[in-house]
């Protein structure tokens, strides 16, 4: 296919890449670009990309191709146009994760490791979930926090929450296909009101983690989290889990970020450290 773009129109992207849309006639493709060094970001995305395509359950924009070029590298991938998302777009996409979700593996992790927002995120695969979201997730962006200065109350209290990990993660879960960065601004609708999920950091893990995320940034509402519990309850204990989870996040945030990120980490890490009596 011929395809001749006219000037990029610039869409902004978020705080770590460049977004833009290349066009010709009714020809549209989006395309994020960033520094050359940033290659393999984009393409463990195309991977992760892929990977949610072939499941079959929720819209992703299908990547086209990624390389680098005068010292940018860069993604491109079809153009989806985002529509309002009313009715019932929000139920149906609480149905379509969990049957993303239901697509599962034998151990947690995944082929390659990939990024959470900027940060490396390792994807070493493990029979074991504790020791996964121990040692790649938590321990992970604790050693991060050291490396960046991050308070000595915080190390402690991470390495109490390491430890304490066993106790906290007391269910058995299988390794589920998660999108991975799931939180209002990577779920949209397409101009027929069918949910896609877009920017992941691909891997198969908990799926709790996943619907945790979904609540940290201001939550997508109760028709979701109905569909989805009617599909596939969340096990006993998920309120307690879920802020383990979310630490991760609010962690890499931290090392991202700065700011008030580091109190909000050390704050969560005594909370759940009190549910045990530690």
């Amino acid at each position: 296919m011929d395809f001749h773009p006219r000037e990029p129109r610039n869409l902004g992207g978020g705080c770590i890449n460049t977004a833009v849309q290349l066009r010709d006639g009714d020809q549209r493709w989006f395309v994020k670009l960033n520094q050359a060094a940033r290659l393999p970001m984009f393409e463990a995305e195309a991977l992760g990309l892929h990977a949610l395509a072939a499941a079959n359950a929720i819209r992703v924009p299908l990547p086209l191709c990624t390389g680098a070029a005068q010292g940018q590298s860069y993604i491109v991938m079809e153009y989806i146009a985002l529509g309002a998302g009313s009715g019932n777009a929000a139920a149906r996409a609480g149905e379509q994760l969990a049957q993303l979700h239901r697509q599962q593996a034998e151990t947690f992790g995944w082929r390659r490791d990939n990024t959470i927002g900027s940060t490396r995120q390792p994807n070493d695969r493990d029979p074991d979930w504790i020791r996964f979201w121990r040692e790649q997730r938590l321990g992970f962006q604790l050693a991060e926090a050291a490396r960046n200065g991050l308070g000595n109350r915080l190390q402690q209290l991470g390495e109490k929450l390491l430890e304490a990990c066993p106790a906290l993660l007391d269910h058995q879960p299988r390794p589920s296909l998660l999108h991975g960065d799931l939180w209002g601004g990577n779920l949209g609708y397409d101009e027929q009101g069918r949910p896609v999920i877009y920017d992941p950091a691909t891997y198969y893990g908990d799926r709790e983690a996943e619907i945790a995320m979904t609540e940290l940034f201001g939550g997508f509402g109760a028709d979701f989290y109905a569909a989805y519990n009617n599909a596939w309850p969340l096990d006993p204990g998920y309120a307690v889990r879920k802020t383990l989870y979310n630490l991760y996040h609010i962690l890499n945030h931290a090392n991202m970020f700065g700011g008030g990120y580091a109190g909000q980490a050390q704050r969560m890490m005594e909370q759940l450290l009190g549910e045990l009596g530690l």
